[in-house]
């Protein structure tokens, strides 16, 4: 009875699962609308238009409309100035490469080669401090290489304007670089020139009357200490006679930190242009960077081959007269006569240069020749008896630095 009287209330109630089933749906098209607030379709085929509130906006809109949003949008983009099309819009455009490219591995080999920036006026810089003293002090690029976009919107942009802009790889940067830690950017320029050049202005407020003259210097690393102690002495002008390592070479440019751009520099010179390039009444020293024991044993035994500072490149004309007069003295007439004092004595009364020879050779017959027709002498740095000669870079700051104390001290400074 009680299962009849259950199967009679089950038939009592026939809509009961239907209502179920239709409410399931209706929560289902809930769902529906609030993701797409469009029109329903009921499975009969009513169609229900969903009306949104004044009040209230779509979820995506209301998220578009989000002030947090907005920000992160803003920080992920960055100031409407840096972005890549504002860029664009000035005229600048670069090209990609493609990784390896063998083409611009053969241009990066050559561009560092002497004879190719001797006879194409090119050079090579490396790094963003370097590119950026180069632009500020006028030097004119041509191409740039670059593994991030960034690096190229540091530099000015009317800086930029016909030249060749590459985006390369930072693996392809790291074969053709000369540093342990590259920087990703690379540039070729035309080879500076001094007179073109605009040096810093403090710079130029603070310039000594005192020229340097490099003589037979071949170590890249000692030519590029010499110009960046140079540049913070003061130095009017750094003159290097033919023989010397090229200014530009990468080594030296790396060594001289920039000072290629604050002093001016003028390279592969005759020893008969050098006077051209000083100062009226300037007087050249050569330095002499052998000590006192050398020196004792030179004026004791007065030939060529026992000044250690002096390197023997005499004319063979010079070769057959010692020869021939070996005994009466007259072999010793070749070399100049050049009064010795000592660095720290007063040499800076009139214009001065500064002549600084190679570790290896020396300084050369024509440069003692030139301090003699000009009234200027030998300076002398003592060193300990039994010590090697001074390194050339640490000479010529000495000697630089020294003429710097000398002028502050007669102008009350």
């Amino acid at each position: 009875m009680a299962a009849l009287v259950k199967r009679v209330g089950l038939g009592t109630r026939p809509l009961l699962p239907v209502v179920q089933a239709w409410d399931l749906d209706a929560r289902r098209w809930v769902r529906a609308l609030r993701r797409s607030p469009v029109k329903v379709l009921f499975p009969s085929g009513e169609v229900v238009e969903r009306k949104l509130d004044p009040g209230k906006q779509p979820r995506k809109a209301a998220a578009e409309a989000s002030p947090r949003e907005q920000r992160q949008k803003q920080q992920i983009q960055g100031p409407a100035s840096q972005t890549p099309s504002t860029w664009e819009e000035s005229g600048l455009r670069y090209d990609k490469a493609f990784p390896g490219d063998k083409r611009l591995s053969s241009v990066m080999t050559i561009v560092k080669s002497r004879p190719f920036r001797e006879k194409q006026g090119k050079i090579l810089l490396e790094g963003r401090r370097l590119i950026a003293d180069a632009l500020k002090a006028g030097a004119v690029p041509q191409i740039f290489f670059f593994s991030r976009l960034e690096y190229i919107k540091e530099l000015p942009i009317e800086k930029l304007k016909g030249v060749s802009l590459i985006k390369v790889k930072f693996e392809d940067i790291k074969d053709w670089s000369d540093l342990v830690t590259p920087q990703g950017i690379m540039g070729i320029f035309a080879k500076p020139d001094h007179v073109k050049m605009t040096y810093p202005e403090t710079q130029l407020r603070h310039t000594l009357p005192i020229s340097l003259i490099c003589d037979n210097l071949r170590d890249p690393g000692n030519l590029g200490t010499i110009l960046r102690s140079a540049a913070g002495a003061g130095c009017s002008k750094v003159l290097l006679t033919k023989g010397c390592v090229d200014a530009w070479e990468p080594k030296v440019l790396r060594a001289g930190m920039g000072a290629h751009f604050q002093v001016p520099i003028i390279n592969n010179l005759d020893w008969e242009a050098v006077p051209d390039h000083l100062p009226t009444d300037t007087r050249v020293y050569v330095a002499d960077n052998c000590g006192l024991y050398m020196q004792a044993q030179a004026q004791r035994s007065n030939k060529a081959s026992d000044y250690g500072w002096v390197r023997d490149q005499r004319p063979l004309k010079f070769h057959e007269y010692e020869e021939e007069d070996l005994e009466s003295g007259a072999s010793q007439c070749w070399l100049p006569e050049l009064e010795v004092q000592s660095y720290d004595s007063d040499w800076t009364e009139a214009p001065a240069a500064v002549v600084i020879g190679g570790e290896t050779h020396g300084v050369s017959l024509e440069s003692l020749q030139l301090a003699e027709s000009t009234g200027g002498g030998r300076l002398l740095i003592p060193v300990v008896p039994g010590v090697d000669s001074l390194n050339s870079a640490m000479a010529a700051s000495i000697l630089l630095f020294e003429g710097k104390r000398q002028l502050r001290v007669r102008d009350g400074r």
